[in-house]
């Protein structure tokens, strides 16, 4: 009897390619899911939205405008935006903008200017003029000439008001936030000066740029504030009013001289009071300029 000769199976060496189309098809219907989500544009269906409830005679369901300044890739992105802007809308267009009514007082009434004039004076009237910021210099230098003389205590006048400097070494011990006996004297003076001045104050803690770090004070600038918060609490005790001023930390990044000296670094550990003369808050913005190739602040 004949034996039965076996055959080999034919093998199919492109049997990967069905696995391989399917995850290219799987890749390419995820990134076309991907890509529908990277085009939504809220506009565009705020604008569908509002020109269906129109075509319907309802109210715009949306409170805010189309924001048609906005622009998102992909098709079609910016078609809802510009369809608005357009007004290519179907039925009762959106009113987006609601136009400012009337003024019903004329123009001409003398009434009118009359109110006008009287607020505008009052508003200016409300500004120290600079008549009224040398008055408070003078009464300063008055109370204080012992210091000025020794250059302990600088006054110097800007536009945005009066700022006296007071060194720190007349104020406290090295290291230290806690006010000599000498200096609370100093200090409770210059109080009584600055307290009958309805004008809004602030008070900048300085130091040199040699670093700290203890235990009460990790680095300059918990010094620097901590200084100044010790000047405002005499001066509150004093009896000034504490919502006129405010109390600021600059540690050693506001420096006047070069801190390379003994003299520069005594100048810039200081403690400045700045009477503000246009209207502001205590606590408004610095404006810096560039002193030996370092940022000082000066407040307006």
């Amino acid at each position: 009897m004949a034996r039965r000769i076996k055959h080999e199976e034919h093998q199919n060496h492109e049997a990967w390619a069905i696995p391989y189309g399917d995850l290219v098809t799987l890749l390419l219907a995820f990134f076309v899911v991907m890509y529908s989500i990277s085009t939504v544009n809220e506009g565009k269906y705020r604008a569908v939205s509002d020109a269906l409830s129109a075509a319907f005679r309802g109210a715009p369901r949306t409170i805010n405008p189309v924001e048609v300044g906005k622009s998102h890739n992909g098709a079609g992105a910016g078609q809802g935006a510009s369809m608005a802007q357009n007004g290519l809308i179907i039925g009762e267009a959106t009113q987006l903008v609601t136009p400012m009514p009337a003024s019903t007082t004329s123009s001409d009434d003398p009434s009118t200017h009359h109110d006008e004039n009287t607020s505008s004076v009052s508003s200016v009237s409300s500004v120290p003029t600079l008549s009224a910021m040398d008055d408070v210099v003078n009464k300063i230098e008055s109370s204080m000439t012992a210091l000025v003389e020794q250059q302990q205590l600088v006054i110097s006048r800007h536009s945005y008001g009066v700022e006296i400097e007071l060194r720190t070494d007349i104020l406290f011990p090295s290291g230290s936030a806690t006010l000599s006996p000498p200096a609370r004297a100093v200090l409770e003076k210059l109080a009584d000066t600055l307290k009958p001045l309805p004008y809004p104050m602030r008070v900048e803690g300085h130091t040199d740029n040699r670093p700290i770090n203890t235990f009460n004070f990790p680095s300059n600038w918990e010094l620097s504030a901590a200084r100044a918060a010790s000047v405002v609490h005499l001066l509150t005790e004093r009896g000034i009013d504490a919502s006129r001023l405010a109390v600021i930390g600059l540690g050693e990044f506001r420096p006047q001289a070069n801190n390379s000296t003994e003299e520069g670094r005594n100048t810039n550990r200081r403690v400045s009071i700045v009477i503000l003369n246009n209207g502001q808050s205590a606590e408004g913005e610095t404006e810096h300029k560039v002193v030996d190739g370092s940022t000082s602040s000066v407040a307006h």
